[in-house]
């Protein structure tokens, strides 16, 4: 957990599957609340609707953002809607592939690149960082020196590539230019596995 002030960032692990192009894989997902003890947004709602609004604790859920439409990331998103009240939203590039999970269930918004969205009175800045998919976006919070990267962008490198809807030429662009101009000191919140840092990757993504 990163605390400055009252606002905080907060991570809960669910384990899931994660299925593309006839493929089916174990898969255990970061899924990261941001805000105080009053409100929270939701960074992907994996797997387990019921966890995530467990560890809301009562707290007013402002949105549930979605990084990505590749269904680990988005398998509760409506239940946890439901839930909460809360509205998903999805950059419009991934409408395609969220129908994939949710067929008979449209996002309830769009995420746009320069997007601002506020919890707890900070500004979470919306990057369309495509490339693990075609909407893949990425949510940059000054306040809390945080970058929530979803799939695009782990502790060693960039995200996975040579799927359907995706493309290595892409993600390694968006990151050059999207990503690693960020400050160095930026930590990246990933959508599996451990944090990292900006200044700590800028060397696994190769150069143009």
């Amino acid at each position: 957990m990163s605390v400055r002030g009252a606002v905080r960032v907060e991570r809960v692990v669910t384990a899931g599957t994660f299925s593309l192009d006839g493929e089916t894989f174990d898969v255990d997902n970061n899924v990261w609340l941001v805000g105080d003890d009053a409100e929270v947004l939701v960074v992907d709602a994996a797997h387990d609707a019921e966890a995530i609004h467990r560890a809301t604790a009562g707290r007013r859920v402002t949105a549930i953002v979605c990084t990505h439409a590749h269904d680990d990331h988005i398998d509760a998103a409506p239940a946890l809607s439901a839930l909460t009240g809360a509205p998903v939203l999805l950059h419009p590039d991934d409408t395609e592939l969220w129908s994939l999970t949710h067929p008979g269930r449209k996002p309830d918004g769009e995420l746009t690149d320069g997007r601002v969205l506020t919890v707890a009175g900070i500004e979470l800045h919306v990057i369309h960082t495509p490339g693990h998919t075609w909407g893949s976006c990425s949510l940059h919070a000054p306040f809390l020196n945080a970058v929530f990267t979803g799939d695009t962008l782990f502790h060693g490198g960039p995200g996975a590539t040579g799927r359907s809807y995706s493309d290595r030429p892409a993600i390694e662009a968006s990151l050059r230019a999207r990503l690693l101009t960020l400050p160095g000191i930026t930590v990246v919140h990933t959508g599996h596995g451990p944090d990292t840092t900006i200044a700590a990757e800028r060397p696994n993504v190769p150069a143009a």
